[in-house]
């Protein structure tokens, strides 16, 4: 940034464990600075979701975007949440309205326009790896604006509740079979064996651990589409695996930068500068 911060100057923040990864600093400023709004963009790791409200609060901060693993805890701590973030069950987005916090979730708007830009979702089998905040976005709003043939969801023991959830909400807005698994080797081959599109919402293979994933090479195949919902690195080892195999990939850098592109709309109320801020992402990126 070549401004300066002072005291009229608005600040909004990214929360998350771990968060020095995130590119969102660099995006948003990016955007704010292009069309000379007196904004600024931190990133803070938070631990305690509760106290880090209150100091949104206190600090009057002008808008909050929330990550891993914070969507569902943050949503106890907000005198408003949007229709769509209840049925999602998650927020990523924060707005501080005159003192009012209001939350939203632009995930599942920036990960559907990611894919439909390779294929429709409607009559394909979806497999998600991971049943948390990120996947509740996604998944809603694939499963209730689109007709896919059904979804399955892959889950830590430890989440076989979480997941349950998930689906109980889901089957509210659709009818479509729905069906949980364990992240287990063989259930992972089963799943995927019968699924069109792949989803990892989870943080494995985020940097800095680039080296770890759920899904060995010899489950992908050049008829799967393969999403990983992770910008950092651009390339996973999912994605490198899926696309030795011929597969199809996405990073998720457009859903990440069309989920911040909605954030800035809230935030600003002006019209965001998608391509600055596509721009930024993917020189930090190295691309």
């Amino acid at each position: 940034m070549n401004y300066a911060i002072t005291g009229t100057t608005k600040i909004c923040a990214v929360i998350g464990d771990p968060i020095e990864h995130s590119l969102s600093p660099l995006m948003h400023n990016a955007a704010f600075q292009s069309l000379g709004l007196d904004f600024a963009y931190v990133a803070f790791n938070v631990k305690n979701v509760g106290q880090a409200i209150e100091g949104v609060r206190g600090f009057a901060l002008k808008g909050l975007s929330v990550t891993i693993p914070h969507k569902v805890e943050v949503m106890k701590y907000l005198d408003e949440i949007t229709s769509l973030a209840q049925r999602i069950g998650a927020v990523n987005t924060v707005t501080n309205n005159n003192g009012r916090l209001i939350g939203t979730n632009t995930d599942g708007f920036g990960a559907l326009n990611a894919i439909e830009k390779l294929d429709k979702t409607d009559g394909k089998s979806v497999a998600f790896l991971g049943v948390g905040g990120a996947a509740r976005g996604v998944a809603f709003t694939i499963a209730c604006e689109r007709s896919p043939k059904n979804i399955a969801f892959l889950h830590r023991e430890e989440d076989k509740q979480m997941a349950q959830d998930l689906i109980d909400d889901i089957r509210k807005c659709t009818e479509i079979p729905i069906t949980a698994a364990s992240l287990s080797p063989d259930d992972i081959n089963g799943v995927l064996s019968q699924s069109d599109i792949i989803i990892n919402t989870t943080p494995i293979g985020m940097s800095p651990k680039v080296d770890e994933c759920l899904v060995e090479e010899s489950m992908l195949s050049e008829s799967h589409l393969v999403f990983d919902v992770i910008y950092n690195p651009a390339k996973t080892l999912l994605l490198q695996r899926a696309e030795k195999r011929s597969a199809r990939i996405i990073n998720g850098v457009p859903m990440f930068v069309n989920q911040g592109a909605e954030q800035f709309r809230l935030w600003t109320e002006k019209e965001p500068p998608v391509d600055v801020m596509l721009q930024a992402v993917e020189s930090a990126l190295g691309r």
